[in-house]
């Protein structure tokens, strides 16, 4: 049985321990990601854990929730100063929770602590990308307290 699949014993909501990921955590990040994107990226989720172990350390998040020693959930993050002229903000880059420990909680604990990282660094607002027909994401930074900001995204397919 995956990891992601392995049954999780006890009261799960209390059960759920935020910390910072480990190296040993990317293969589970790995099939969380899989799972909710149908894309295995291996390569990517070890670059950015070694990105933000290395390279100013004190602007980068990367945590990740357990039970029972289980990655059930992950987010990432960073504080980037002046993003498209913008005051200096975090911005949250990824946020996964095993589909079975969603009604738990996990999300919203892992959400809290990327904001109170940001908030102890002396930042004083958040940021996202969401595409926009992920209703269930979206739905979920909004109950977050998140809003539409003053920035449209915009893409173009470059021949």
């Amino acid at each position: 049985m995956s990891s992601a699949k392995k049954a999780v014993k006890g009261d799960p909501a209390r059960d759920v321990k935020i910390r910072p990921a480990s190296a040993e955590d990317i293969p589970s990040i790995v099939e969380l990601d899989e799972v909710a994107t149908g894309h295995a990226k291996p390569e990517y989720w070890l670059q950015l854990f070694e990105h933000f172990s290395r390279e100013h350390v004190e602007r980068h998040a990367f945590l990740v929730a357990t039970i029972d020693d289980r990655v059930v959930g992950f987010i990432t993050g960073e504080i980037r100063p002046f993003e498209f002229g913008a005051e200096v903000c975090g911005w949250v880059f990824a946020l996964n929770v095993d589909p079975q420990m969603r009604v738990h909680n996990v999300g919203t604990r892992l959400f809290d602590e990327i904001c109170k990282i940001f908030a102890r660094a002396g930042v004083a607002k958040v940021r996202t990308l969401i595409e926009r027909d992920n209703h269930l994401v979206m739905a979920f930074f909004r109950s977050q307290g998140m809003m539409v900001g003053r920035f449209i995204g915009m893409e173009k397919d470059i021949d």
